[in-house]
């Protein structure tokens, strides 16, 4: 049993040190996750997180950029410690400057990568508490987590590829969440496994010069929700309002199962509609490289040894349209809001979508089957 700084704060919820979660279920996380752009879809369109897996003794990060053709990738992983203030991982760091309103990212430059930053995050508006996602399939616990979600503005800068950008006028959004969900190594053998369901996932966090809009909806292959919201969150804190039930109409990239455009409809209990029509500015496939599942050798949690630190470099138009289709991707966008009285607002932000695995409502029956 080892003490950490967190201990001599009240905010035990178990009687066990801060270091130990309540639970023992090696997929238990606590991360953060942030990205930053210009608002425009010219690059660079930045992503980065940082996450700690308590009962895997791990710690690990990732950044990447994309640049042009190119998505350029930071990743390092390393022995977790006892003391639960230390966010650092090799050269990236994260200091919580002001809770639920101003945190610093910095990653240093290195001989592995082409990246680096200094960049530091502002709330616009408050922290928003989401919905917990709990999802249960062949009786274990496969999603339990809690996450909240903020929009806000960036300063410092951004260097990649011997380029440095003032990002001065960035926009972004960033979440921390915790609790169970899959990471680390490959699941073993069984029925969990072959009867792998799907994961159909939109979560889009949109800036709007009043108010931000947080979408989250998963479905089965029915298209029945697992977790489903949509919220008006006010930059100036006053009460969040709830949207309405979520529908979408998303138009794919022929031969893939990528969006170029999406409309999204929510219905409230009176039956007043708002719509928000997606336009898609730039992609930021963030699955590869980073930790996502897709290399089988570098996984969120995977022990990769007390310090390891790496460099990938993919270039988008050659990337495997079949692994395209296993993990989300992050797409900057721009949104126009048609209230229900008629009025339009437009902004910009992330829309995180993956159809991954089958949904009838796409017509999708296999893992890799993409649109016409």
């Amino acid at each position: 049993m080892t003490l950490s700084s967190f201990d001599d704060y009240p905010i035990h919820q178990v009687a066990e040190v801060i270091r130990h979660p309540a639970t023992s279920d090696r997929n238990f996380y606590d991360r953060y996750y942030f990205n930053a752009h210009n608002g425009t879809g010219d690059d660079p369109f930045l992503v980065l997180g940082l996450g700690v897996y308590p009962n895997l003794g791990v710690a690990d990060c990732f950044a990447v950029v994309r640049h042009g053709d190119d998505q350029i990738v930071f990743r390092a992983s390393k022995a977790l410690g006892a003391d639960r203030a230390d966010l650092r991982v090799g050269p990236l760091r994260i200091e919580v400057l002001e809770g639920l309103r101003r945190l610093r990212v910095v990653l240093e430059p290195g001989e592995e990568y082409d990246l680096a930053f200094d960049l530091t995050f502002t709330g616009t508006g408050p922290a928003h508490l989401e919905p917990r996602h709990f999802h249960r399939q062949i009786e274990r616990v496969t999603f339990d987590t809690q996450r909240f979600v903020q929009v806000g503005t960036w300063a410092g800068s951004l260097t990649v590829d011997g380029r440095t950008y003032d990002a001065a006028t960035w926009r972004g959004n960033r979440d921390r969440s915790w609790g169970v969900r899959p990471v680390g190594e490959a699941e073993p053998p069984g029925r969990r496994v072959a009867e792998a369901g799907n994961f159909f996932w939109i979560y889009s966090v949109m800036t709007l010069p009043e108010a931000g809009i947080c979408v989250v909806l998963q479905e089965d292959v029915r298209g029945r929700p697992i977790v489903e919201d949509a919220t008006w969150i006010p930059h100036d804190g006053t009460e969040p309002r709830w949207l309405g039930h979520v529908a979408h109409d998303i138009t794919f990239v022929p031969g893939t199962r990528q969006a170029s455009s999406a409309r999204l409809t929510f219905t409230g209990a009176d039956g007043a509609r708002t719509t928000v029509d997606v336009e898609i500015l730039a992609a930021n496939h963030f699955g590869f490289g980073t930790g996502y599942g897709l290399d089988q050798d570098w996984r969120h949690g995977m022990w990769q040894g007390d310090l390891a630190v790496q460099g990938r470099r993919f270039r988008v138009s050659e990337l495997d349209v079949n692994l395209t289709m296993l993990v989300p991707v992050e797409y900057l966008a721009r949104f126009t809001v048609t209230g229900a009285d008629g009025a339009r607002v437009e902004g910009e932000g992330l829309f995180e979508f993956g159809a991954i695995g089958p949904h009838e409502r796409y017509g999708f029956t296999q893992y890799v089957d993409p649109a016409p």
